[in-house]
């Protein structure tokens, strides 16, 4: 492996793909930045992009706008109390209290090293987990593969903030949303309602663009909120080495957890960010400071949510199942190249795996150069008027999507699934669990078939199987919990 990962970092650090993982990446951190834009919305945007690129180039660029656009929305959570992406929410907590009090240049310093920590500890993780997870997974048959689809879409929904009805509901939504086209099986025509276009179904990066960048888009043109606007007064570095390894536990516990969590199939930087932050304050010495400025704080938020994004990369690459919002995006990016994320991916283009584990650290340490020398500049960013950006970025969305299969019906899909994720977001339905319900149903139905034509239609085959009965036990297991926890409250209650 060694020898292999040593040749993608030669790969990555050419001249083309260097300057591909520069640009995302500061693409990402401006984007993050600027409130109300968000990573999912500009990978999806770039995605057409990089149709007919070389895949390597288009995993360079695609990995440093991921990296750039967590990193970047600690901007916007430390000077205007506004998170650049939800999983900034808990940065919010303590670094706009410690901007208030002058200590604006420390806290997004403080969160630049620590998401830079994040970054490494999970790029480690990516590196040493990757292999023997795809080795595990080449042993999976069709009942295995249905199990862990069912796990991971059990898991969005459990995990998910809010409603576990709402998350459920708006992956069940998803899964319609995939089944018009042709049976994966029989080849005939199931939901067309009479339309050809509809024949192989919505587009996969029209559903993505349309949920995720135009609703933003339809959401960003209503009335802006006024919010308080804090500068930084000097990008002066005021962080030293020595106190920052003062916080090297909380930063390798939050590194840890972030992931962990991160490698939970659908989960994402939001839930490892708050058990991060959780957790720091429970085992902290000055609890009381949470929430008024602690550093502590700041370091756990921005420590996990960036150790999600390898943890995310993990289960993508090796069993094909994305960690993230984003990560369905970058499955998306490897189908337009004719390539299929899964454990065959290591043995049949392995260049690509290594490049995103190469891609991925390259991504972090460009992060960290960008961001802490321009961190005075990067604030002007929340200067910049929505009138000036929406309509431009609405232009690439339906360039963007038509130029890939030359069809307006694209477009039209585009925009109607734009409204759906406008609906959603006023409904509180979370986007998560529907994207990725849409992309994982092929997957779970494909396989569920073919499991069922091998034992003769036998359900109980799925309970046959070591590897299959655990994931279906999981599964049942996080579907019960709530109503355990509710069972038991009541008990609790009538015992008082």
């Amino acid at each position: 492996m060694s020898g292999e990962l040593l040749s993608s970092f030669g790969d990555v650090l050419s001249l083309t793909p260097l300057a591909l993982i520069v640009l995302g990446t500061v693409l990402g951190i401006v984007v993050g930045a600027i409130p109300g834009l968000n990573g999912a919305m500009l990978v999806a945007l770039s995605l057409p992009l990089t149709f007919g690129w070389p895949p390597l180039n288009a995993i360079c660029f695609l990995v440093g706008e991921y990296v750039g656009s967590i990193s970047g929305g600690l901007i916007s959570a430390t000077l205007l109390n506004i998170p650049g992406s939800p999983s900034n929410l808990m940065t919010t907590q303590d670094a706009m209290p410690m901007a208030r009090s002058g200590k604006a240049g420390r806290a997004l310093q403080l969160g630049i090293l620590s998401s830079f920590v994040g970054g490494m500890v999970s790029w480690l993780a990516l590196v040493t987990l990757s292999p023997p997870l795809a080795a595990f997974a080449l042993s999976f048959g069709p009942h295995e593969y249905f199990a862990l689809v069912l796990v991971a879409l059990v898991l969005i929904s459990s995990l998910n903030e809010g409603s576990q009805c709402r998350a459920l509901l708006s992956g069940a939504l998803g899964i319609l949303a995939a089944l018009p086209g042709l049976d994966p099986v029989t080849a005939q025509p199931r939901l067309d309602f009479g339309f050809q276009a509809m024949l192989g179904g919505f587009d996969l990066l029209a559903v993505l663009v349309g949920v995720f960048a135009v609703s933003q888009l339809l959401q960003d043109a209503a009335p802006a909120r006024v919010f308080e606007r804090i500068a930084v007064q000097s990008s002066r570095l005021q962080v030293g080495l020595g106190e920052f390894v003062r916080h090297w536990v909380n930063l390798l516990r939050s590194a840890v957890i972030g992931t962990v969590i991160g490698i939970l199939p659908g989960v994402g930087g939001s839930v490892g960010s708050i058990v991060a932050y959780s957790t720091a304050r429970s085992l902290s010495k000055a609890r009381a400071k949470f929430g008024k400025g602690s550093e502590e704080g700041v370091i756990a938020s921005e420590t996990a949510n960036n150790a999600t994004v390898g943890g995310a990369i993990i289960p993508m690459i090796t069993m094909g199942i994305p960690g993230s919002i984003i990560d369905v995006i970058l499955i998306a990016a490897l189908t337009l190249h004719n390539l299929r994320p899964g454990p065959l991916l290591f043995n049949t283009n392995p260049e690509i795996v290594y490049g995103f584990m190469s891609s991925l650290l390259v991504a972090n340490l460009v992060m960290l150069a960008v961001m802490l020398v321009s961190i005075r500049w990067l604030a002007r960013l929340m200067e910049v008027p929505k009138a000036y950006l929406v309509p431009a970025l609405l232009v690439c969305c339906v360039v963007g999507t038509y130029a890939v299969n030359n069809r307006l019906f694209d477009v039209w899909v585009m925009f109607a699934f734009g409204l759906v994720g406008l609906l959603f977001k006023g409904l509180r339905f979370p986007l998560g669990p529907f994207v990725i319900g849409f992309i994982l149903a092929p997957i779970a139905e494909f396989n569920l078939r073919a499991a069922l034509i091998a034992e003769e239609g036998r359900w109980a085959s799925f309970l046959e199987r070591p590897i299959s009965l655990v994931f279906v036990a999981v599964a049942a297991l996080v579907l019960a919990a709530p109503l355990l926890r509710h069972l038991g409250a009541i008990r609790k209650g009538s015992a008082i």
